[in-house]
């Protein structure tokens, strides 16, 4: 049976209270990077607001950010990317009595009733995720032809050959539209490629290489003497890996700096702000995203991933959202964003793509 997106179904606007709802209020923006008092802020869920007698679906939403009007549609900015002058959304009731309205169960996701209390409720090391997994199989299978999938990962992958493999094979197969990093994932899974290390273990012995701390160092001096990562792939014969493969079938990639990094790589954005652009760059476009391994990575990305996706023939859908890590803090700091937009598999993230690689049929 083939996957089945969720219906998303739109407030009524004929009916009480938001018929007789007045006009949202707009206040200039008094200074660049500076928001008006009584701002309105952004959800994960759609919003719309009421701007010259209309509602409008803000259709590029982020949390924590503000609504800009704009004469003909809402825009959602960071603040820092205000105008003075910019005509921002005021009032923080959300029910539309100040034309604003949070349509928080437009998908009408239902939960069976149940105990007031019963055990394993949440999610953890006990839970048993073999449903979760079938269907992100269906999921994944009816996002790769009609939706866009982006992948945030930490640099455990790069450790592992098996894992290695398994996820070149979902690039290689069209489940991986854009990844997003740090660079930590990309030195070492270069350094797989190159010297069959990360951070100096074997990738499929585990075992340490002699003077193998030297390796990472060794990796990133040598692409930055080639200036670029797709220099150093031709000039050094590189056929392998998770960066590679991103090279060779043009799938986008964006590597956050940190301040612990080495190096970094060439590629790597040091302006934490121009990342968090680029990132969501990717974001925007995504109907499916998992994040796996990576803890200040995918509280990132979640803050910057609404629940919905505004398609190009105008319908509403669902953006699926799934955090993988062993450490159930993760997980659940995740989870806590809402039902919708998160859901939570604690396992080895190694395992994991290994398994959902074999899953679908790769």
């Amino acid at each position: 049976m083939a996957f089945q997106l969720r219906t998303y179904h739109e407030p009524d606007f004929s009916a009480d209270p938001l018929r007789n709802a007045p006009d949202a209020v707009l206040c200039e923006a008094p200074a660049d990077r500076v928001a008006p008092e009584n701002y309105h802020a952004m959800s994960i869920f759609p919003e719309y607001f009421k701007l010259d007698g209309r509602w409008v679906l803000a259709e590029e939403s982020r949390m924590d950010c503000v609504p800009v009007w704009e004469g003909e549609c809402i825009h959602v900015r960071e603040f820092r990317h205000l105008k003075k002058g910019d005509l921002i959304v005021t009032g923080r009731t959300e029910d539309g009595s100040e034309g604003i309205y949070v349509h928080a169960n437009g998908f009408r996701e239902t939960t069976g009733a149940g105990d007031v209390f019963a055990f394993r409720q949440g999610r953890s090391r006990e839970t048993a995720f073999s449903r979760d997994y079938d269907e992100l199989y269906e999921l994944l299978k009816h996002e790769r032809d009609h939706g866009r999938i982006v992948w945030v990962m930490g640099p455990a992958f790069a450790f592992d050959y098996d894992a290695r493999v398994a996820f070149s094979k979902l690039i290689e197969n069209g489940y991986v539209h854009a990844v997003l990093a740090g660079n930590a994932l990309g030195t070492h899974d270069l350094e797989a490629a190159y010297l069959q290390t990360a951070l100096g273990q074997d990738i499929y012995t585990q075992e340490s290489r002699h003077n193998g701390h030297y390796n990472h160092l060794d990796t990133l001096n040598r692409v930055r003497l080639y200036g670029s990562i797709p220099a150093f792939i031709e000039g050094e014969h590189i056929d392998n890996g998770i960066i590679y493969n991103c090279e060779k079938y043009h799938i986008p990639y964006v590597l956050g700096g940190s301040i612990r990094d080495d190096g970094p790589l060439p590629c790597v954005y040091g302006d934490v702000y121009e990342a968090q652009d680029r990132m969501r760059d990717q974001v925007r476009g995504a109907t499916t995203v998992l994040s796996m391994a990576t803890m200040l990575h995918s509280i990132a990305v979640g803050n910057m991933t609404p629940s919905f996706r505004v398609m190009p023939d105008g319908t509403v859908r669902q953006v699926y959202f799934y955090c993988v890590d062993v450490a159930e803090f993760t997980v659940n700091k995740l989870s806590d964003r809402g039902s919708l937009s998160a859901k939570g598999i604690v396992t080895n993230v190694q395992d994991f793509i290994v398994t959902l690689c074999k899953g679908l049929g790769l």
